[in-house]
């Protein structure tokens, strides 16, 4: 099968949001329509945005949706940051995948989460029940999981709106000139590896705000505290590779091994949103993992020295 499909608007979609026409003529839902938007739909050949409005006429070309991977529930080890009958936020390890794909069906976050809360199968998208944003294999932290129906669109409705707040911390290589910056980049799929995402022309608007907590001499790194304002894909590495500071340990976007680590040093450090039902301000964080911890008191014994 082709890995992507050709599709014309036809007039009854005329004035539609891009991911609404695809959700109706995939028949899939909007989560699965506006994934595929950030996977890379183009409108007439231009990279579409999930609100873009299309007209009759239109070539939508769209990557093939994922047949969701039957996968069991089974236990996995995470720990539970906050609970209650809306929304769970839990504190997810390093190297567990989030959900099933390309070939992985066991051990994923999602298989954990069905395990200890069977009520989120059919909340959300499938294979990726309850998950209102993902983390990489590497990545620590914090993530958000909708509990209902309900508090799925809302919470996905404020990260559309960039109304949640995601802070992470990340070990940098170098140091850097300013003590806070913003990196406004759009980015995209890298146009030779298709695996990595690259901060390209024409690609999705990203915006990430860093703030230096610390700098280390021998070798030259900087722990920073990083505020995301929009989500793409890989965004924090792509992002602080293209300024010619790649996240220590990321060995895909340019990171030298002068520091031996044990995996990417970056963490998820804290979560801020709106709840679903009562609308109070919920904040939730995860401290620094144990493995990332050591990494920091080994440069502080050698900056001692």
């Amino acid at each position: 099968m082709a890995d992507r499909l050709r599709l014309v608007v036809p007039e009854e979609l005329e004035g539609s949001r891009a991911d609404r026409a695809l959700s109706v003529l995939l028949k899939v839902s909007r989560s699965v329509a506006r994934d595929l938007v950030e996977r890379g739909v183009t409108v007439d050949g231009t990279p579409a945005r999930p609100g873009q409005r299309v007209t009759a006429g239109s070539v939508l070309e769209t990557p093939v949706p994922d047949e969701p991977e039957a996968f069991e529930a089974e236990p996995v080890a995470f720990d539970v940051l906050y609970e209650d009958d809306d929304v769970i936020v839990v504190d997810k390890p390093a190297g567990v995948v989030v959900h099933p794909g390309a070939g992985q069906t066991r051990g994923t976050l999602v298989a954990g989460l069905l395990y200890r809360f069977p009520e989120l199968s059919g909340v959300g998208v499938a294979g990726r029940w309850g998950l209102v944003h993902r983390l990489d294999k590497d990545t620590s932290g914090v993530l958000l999981v909708a509990r209902t129906s309900s508090a799925f669109e809302t919470l996905g409705e404020q990260m559309r709106r960039r109304e949640i707040t995601r802070v992470y911390q990340a070990l940098a290589q170098g140091v850097f000139d300013a003590p806070t910056g913003t990196i406004d980049a759009p980015i995209g799929r890298h146009p030779t590896h298709p695996m990595r995402q690259a901060v390209i022309p024409g690609g999705r608007p990203a915006r990430t705000h860093f703030e230096v907590e610390r700098e280390y001499r021998d070798p030259e790194c900087s722990l920073l505290t990083v505020t995301l304002e929009t989500g793409r894909t890989h965004q924090i590495r792509v992002h602080l590779a293209a300024i010619g500071h790649p996240v220590v340990g990321d060995r895909v976007y340019g990171a030298s091994s002068d520091l031996d680590v044990p995996r990417i040093f970056l963490h998820a450090r804290r979560a801020e949103f709106t709840h679903p039902t009562t609308g109070e301000t919920v904040i939730v964080e995860a401290p620094l993992p144990d493995d990332l911890e050591r990494v920091l008191a080994f440069l502080d014994d050698e900056s001692e020295e």
